[in-house]
């Protein structure tokens, strides 16, 4: 959008703000739309993409935005060409490339993307024609709507995991989670790790990969990563700071070092902790740790051995299955 508007186009945000029933996708599914056709992005592909990307040409040359709700009805289905039935709401968000208030939103949004903590767009939509858009994080509150310091108040209920529209005070609001705090650090370089990091990235986190060797921790190696380190696993303090919102992948090239990383991570208590290898070797780091007083429970609370089990076998099958199980923790928090 920033491009966009830095070319002096106009363009139309499409975005998914609610759905009910058996949709292609969900709330807080968009495609950004100029006058030629799409930029990026979709809303699920389909008929029901192709009507939309016709509905932002016509919001560009009208220059206004509007909510236009689509129905998937049984007997509607085979009309719009779509082969599931439900009901999708859809918001054509005009942006003109003289509004600095839009330019000022990309550069804060652009900004907080680069920051590890918890944020949420914000989208007043009461006048579907005069939209307002902020962003929300517990150290800031709402920017961005109301202005001259009169931002509404909204309650914290509203900051959840999934995009949502709610009432506040007689007004309509869209909000949708941006950023999940919570880097996401992999110890060891080797093969799995390699195959990870590009698809962990794809889907939204933030990655540093940890190795003792550097020829396993260099840009070069993770160009996706955002940051690699080359240190003694054994004192990973001395590197990197793990908080509870961070999740944690050990799979480095022995047991010896898995067991240290694992003993120092435990006491940072993370929110995931993966620790690769066979039943076998994790039953005798195990009784290591137990030996060091860390409690069944705590040892237990750990994702051993690491993924969802979908009998992965080749380092990309690996990959796949540690970002599904990693996927679902996220979600559930």
């Amino acid at each position: 959008m920033q491009e966009v508007l830095g070319n002096g186009d106009g363009a139309v945000l499409v975005t998914v703000i609610a759905s009910s029933g058996s949709t292609p996708r969900g709330a807080g599914s968009r495609m950004l739309v100029k006058a030629d056709g799409r930029v990026c992005g979709t809303i699920g592909g389909g008929a029901v993409e192709y009507r939309a990307e016709q509905i932002a040409v016509e919001a560009i040359k009208e220059k206004t935005s509007y909510v236009k709700g689509f129905t998937l009805t049984k007997n509607q289905v085979s009309d719009i060409g779509m082969i599931c039935g439900g009901d999708v709401v859809v918001y054509f968000q005009y942006i003109s490339p003289e509004d600095e208030k839009a330019r000022d939103y990309c550069t804060q949004v652009l900004a907080a993307l680069e920051r590890d903590e918890d944020s949420w767009i914000v989208l007043d939509i009461t006048d579907a024609t005069c939209w307002q858009a902020g962003l929300y994080d517990h150290t800031d509150g709402l920017t961005g709507i109301g202005g001259g310091g009169q931002a509404p108040t909204l309650p914290r209920e509203m900051f959840g995991t999934t995009a949502r529209q709610y009432e506040v005070d007689g007004r309509k609001y869209y909000v949708e989670p941006l950023v999940r705090a919570g880097q996401v650090y992999v110890f060891g370089g080797g093969h799995v790790a390699q195959e990870l990091v590009p698809v962990l990235t794809h889907v939204g986190f933030r990655c540093v990969v940890m190795d003792d060797r550097e020829a396993f921790a260099n840009p070069q190696v993770f160009p996706d990563a955002q940051e690699t380190v080359v240190g003694d696993m054994g004192k990973i303090a001395d590197y990197l700071t793990i908080k509870e919102a961070d999740y944690v992948c050990i799979m480095t090239r022995g047991h010896k070092a898995d067991y240290e990383v694992q003993r120092q991570v435990l006491a940072c208590h993370p929110r995931y902790i993966g620790v690769i290898g066979s039943r076998n070797k994790i039953g005798a780091v195990t009784e290591k740790l137990l030996a060091d007083g860390f409690s069944l429970e705590e040892i237990q609370s750990c994702h051993m051995p690491i993924g969802t089990r979908i009998y992965a076998e080749t380092p990309a099958e690996i990959a796949i299955s540690i970002a599904g199980e990693m996927i679902a923790v996220r979600a559930g928090h």
